[in-house]
């Protein structure tokens, strides 16, 4: 079924680049996008000569260094810290631009996937700074994270259909990002209808997620290749506790690795319903415990519980930079938790997709937790963001996952 959408045909614009308004930064505010960073903060404006107030949410401007030198074309938000942000390009964005970046995207997810699940468009990554889409096969669930982008949408949905052999776009705009942005948050369908939940396959596995009412897009491509590496921890038999489950990804996985026990645990009932359903999808089954992480730690260990294997995903604790002091007291109250079910010699494996905790910082907090538990802890192998969420050199945001995988043992006496 063909989507019925915004017609934005393919044709030169009659704008010209250099009828843009001018955004002009203060004197040596340049060297960071010289060197390729995207982002434009407020404090690095030249406000007497681009006073912010007069910028229009979401319009064009052309950025220019203090000596009217020009960087490139961006789009603006005064009501933003980052107030501007480059598109890497000298032409007026239309339908036929986002083609060309999207077909660029698939290109290097193809390469990489055999199936079309993935995520497609990874923000400034691919040149499309607050943009996010994640393919399932016939389904794209679309975010949109800025007042330029939300501007640009019909070229956006335009492009995306013409490329990809697509029927339907989730556009699930209700992030907090869009707050701060000064956007609507709002869930919306264009193409044909989509039902509430899709299959997602993984190394050969299937799992059902929900889409409308899921978790981000639905599903978390990017620890793709720390599930795949989590097979190596797991021996035959093993009892492995996953923490902050969600629908089950992990908890599956080291299902088929040879798991003979397998515990989910997450605050939503349904999404536990989903992982249940999942590991019998999958030939396989798992318990599940409801219920606050801490809390279900801490009861777990007041119960006598070992496992050999625990895995702790849990959302950003540090979303902005002031949270990071609370952030790294939560991740070792988090980790000290997890340790102190782990029997001698078993695995802990600890995320953290906050992208303002490094990490060295993780690091530092999973050795204050294995001190206070008493345990003794050594790190096996660190791991990141899957290649669908590539990371741009110039800019260090766009790497933000940390998974690490440790021994963890008897304190030394």
């Amino acid at each position: 079924m063909r989507a019925t959408i915004t017609e934005v045909p393919y044709m030169t614009t009659t704008v010209n680049a250099s009828e843009l308004p001018a955004l002009r930064l203060r004197r040596n505010e340049d060297r960071r996008l010289q060197a390729g960073h995207l982002w434009v903060f407020s404090n690095e404006v030249d406000i007497e000569q681009t006073p912010l107030g007069k910028l229009d949410p979401g319009g064009l401007v052309r950025v220019l260094a203090h000596n009217d030198r020009a960087l490139g074309i961006a789009y603006a938000n005064p009501r933003s810290l980052i107030t501007a942000r480059l598109l890497e390009t000298w032409t007026i964005p239309d339908a036929a631009w986002f083609a060309a970046r999207i077909h660029r995207a698939l290109a290097s997810r193809e390469r990489l996937h055999a199936a079309p699940y993935y995520r497609l468009v990874y923000g400034e990554a691919d040149g499309l700074p607050g943009l996010v889409v994640d393919r399932f096969g016939a389904i794209c669930v679309v975010q949109i994270g800025t007042a330029g982008m939300e501007r640009l949408r019909p070229q956006i949905e335009r492009a995306l259909f013409d490329v990809l052999p697509i029927e339907s776009l989730l556009l699930k705009n209700d992030g907090a990002a869009r707050e701060l942005e000064g956007l609507p948050s709002y869930v919306e369908v264009v193409g044909a209808p989509i039902p509430d939940s899709v299959v997602v396959v993984e190394d050969g596995l299937e799992f059902r997620v929900p889409l409308r009412d899921g978790q981000k897009t639905g599903w978390f491509f990017d620890q793709a290749a720390n599930r795949r590496a989590l097979a190596r921890y797991v021996r035959p038999g093993s009892r492995v506790l996953d923490v902050f489950s969600y629908v089950g990804a992990w908890g599956v996985r080291a299902a088929r690795a040879g798991a003979g026990e397998v515990l989910c645990v997450d605050a939503s009932a349904a999404a536990l319903e989903f992982a249940a359903a999942n590991a019998a999808r999958n030939g396989h089954a798992l318990g599940t415990r409801k219920g606050d992480a801490f809390d279900v730690l801490a009861a777990l260990a007041a119960e006598g519980e070992k496992f050999d294997v625990v895995i702790v995903d849990p959302p950003a604790f540090a979303k902005r930079k002031k949270d990071l002091p609370k952030a790294q007291a939560a991740y070792k109250r988090l980790n000290q938790a997890a340790m102190q079910l782990i029997g001698d010699d078993g695995i802990l494996v600890s995320c953290s997709c906050s992208h303002h905790l490094a990490t060295d910082q993780l690091q530092d907090a999973l050795g204050k937790g294995a001190r206070t538990a008493h345990k003794h802890l050594q790190i096996l192998e660190a791991g990141g963001q899957a290649q669908d969420h590539p990371v741009h050199p110039a800019i260090p945001e766009t790497r933000y996952l940390k998974a690490l995988f440790c021994r963890v043992g008897a304190a030394m006496k």
